[in-house]
Parts: C-alpha cells; sequence; structure tokens
C-alpha cells in the first residue's frame, strides 16, 4: 500500500511539475508570439504595402500558434509524432468541415497575387462600398463612409466584381442639370463653362465637355463632365450643384420639374 501511495505521489510531482511547466510554456509563448509578431509587422512596414504585411503577419501568427501547441504537448510527454498525425487529421476533418475558410484563405492569397487593390483604398464590391483597412487571411476589412467596420470573406471579393475610385489618378464627375424650353440653353452652356473654368479643383486637360443631351419632357438636359483628381471629386460634386443653382437664379434661368397639366370637358359630369 505505501509502494502504490509513493507511485502515485511521484507520479502527480512528476506530472505535476509537466503541468506547471506547460503553462509557464503557454504564458511565455503567448507573449513572445505577440512580441515576435509586433516586431516583424513593423519590419515589414517599411519594405512591403500594408496588404502584404497584415496577411503574411497572420499567416506566421497562426504559425507560431501550431508550434507552441507542439511545444506543449511535448512537454506534457506525449508523443509528438503521434500528436503529429492526430492534429494532421484533425486539421483534414476541420478543413473538410471548413470549406468556405479555406476558399476565404485562397481568395487572399488571389487578393496578394493579383493586387486589385490595396490597404487605404476606396473600393466598392459585394455591396459595400468604403476603405480598406486590411486584407486577413479570411477578411479583407473596410470602414464604410459612416464609419461602420465590415469583414468581407476574401472569396466574395475574389468571385464579384471590383470598383476601385483609388486606382486610377483622375477621375470624371458626370454632372445633368436641366432648364426650361423657354431659356437660352447657350446662355446657360455658357454659364456651367464658366463655373467649371473658376474652379480651381477641375482639370484643365482634359478640358470639361458641357453639352445638350436630351430634349426631355418637361426640361432640356446639359450634360457637364469635368475631370478632378480623385481626392477632389465629392468637392467638385457638391460645389457644382451649388454654384449652378446661384447662377441660375442670378441669370433667370429656371430649373423645372415634372408638371401635370389637367383639362376638363366642360360637358363631363362629375
Amino acid at each position: 500500500m505505501d509502494q502504490i501511495q509513493g507511485g502515485l505521489a511521484s507520479l502527480a510531482v512528476n506530472y505535476g511539475m509537466k503541468v506547471v511547466l506547460a503553462l509557464v510554456l503557454l504564458i511565455v509563448g503567448l507573449w513572445a508570439i505577440k512580441i515576435i509578431t509586433k516586431m516583424l509587422e513593423k519590419s515589414m512596414q517599411s519594405r512591403f504595402e500594408r496588404t502584404l504585411t497584415g496577411f503574411l503577419v497572420s499567416i506566421v501568427k497562426s504559425l507560431l500558434m501550431v508550434l507552441l501547441v507542439i511545444s506543449i504537448a511535448s512537454t506534457l510527454g506525449l508523443a509528438v509524432t503521434s500528436f503529429v498525425a492526430v492534429l494532421g487529421a484533425a486539421s483534414f476533418a476541420v478543413g473538410f468541415a471548413l470549406q468556405g475558410s479555406l476558399s476565404n484563405f485562397a481568395g487572399g492569397v488571389l487578393l496578394l497575387i493579383f493586387k486589385p487593390f490595396s490597404a487605404g483604398d476606396v473600393i466598392e464590391v459585394d455591396g459595400y462600398k468604403g476603405k480598406v483597412q486590411e486584407i486577413q487571411i479570411l477578411y479583407t476589412i473596410i470602414t464604410t463612409f459612416d464609419n461602420k467596420k465590415v469583414m468581407i470573406p476574401n472569396s466574395n471579393i475574389s468571385n464579384n466584381s471590383i470598383t476601385n475610385f483609388s486606382a486610377m489618378e483622375t477621375r470624371r464627375v458626370d454632372l445633368t442639370f436641366g432648364i426650361g424650353y423657354d431659356d437660352d440653353f447657350h446662355e446657360a452652356i455658357s454659364l456651367l463653362k464658366d463655373l467649371a473654368d473658376k474652379h480651381e479643383l477641375v482639370l484643365d486637360d482634359p478640358a470639361p465637355l458641357i453639352r445638350v443631351t436630351e430634349h426631355a419632357k418637361s426640361s432640356i438636359n446639359i450634360a457637364c463632365k469635368l475631370w478632378v483628381k480623385g481626392a477632389d471629386y465629392w468637392n467638385v460634386y457638391f460645389d457644382m450643384h451649388e454654384d449652378v443653382k446661384d447662377a441660375f437664379d442670378a441669370a433667370g434661368i429656371g430649373i423645372p420639374y415634372p408638371q401635370l397639366d389637367v383639362h376638363f370637358d366642360e360637358g363631363a359630369k362629375f
């Protein structure tokens, strides 16, 4: 009986020490992974773009976590080869169950290879429009213009059309202004050209294009197409709407709206 108790005590001490060492290894390992990933991210920022940096750091962090788990298993006395085999089988089973996550990972790799956008670009994809913050292993994070954080699966992005508003240095502001049929469209065009020439954010090359485009039911529509730098798009868009209203009012040019004329038959009975 004493031998059994002694054996159990010895086993408890030995295994208890292994558990303590495993806990210490876990704490130190998590701390080390945090430090390593921060240092790696900081060193890569000066050599790689933000998109690639975030993706690679995520992969390295995942690999380090796997190595930490294997090290803890070895410390507890588990056979590493058997553990790796079990881990591999489990990974296969989990991977089969999480096919969507694997497709998201593949989508992230494709995004890094073909680079349809980078961190900081303004894009529209999968029904969302906003600024790209980061491309992670499984998701791409964007911030919408009303300050919402959206995490879009990479597979959705790689399988859908992407509009990148930051890809080109310049953009065209397409505006349409309607005037009444009794107003002088030549004067309206002259006013629009004058406003475009005076606006400091409108580019001279390509030159503004201002022409009559449609004889609508209640208005003559004039297209006003202005080239601007990408960052100036919305400033010019809003400024022109305000300036055109003021200029048309000052010149006595009306901006029509749909009207309905109702004619009554004198002999009709109600």
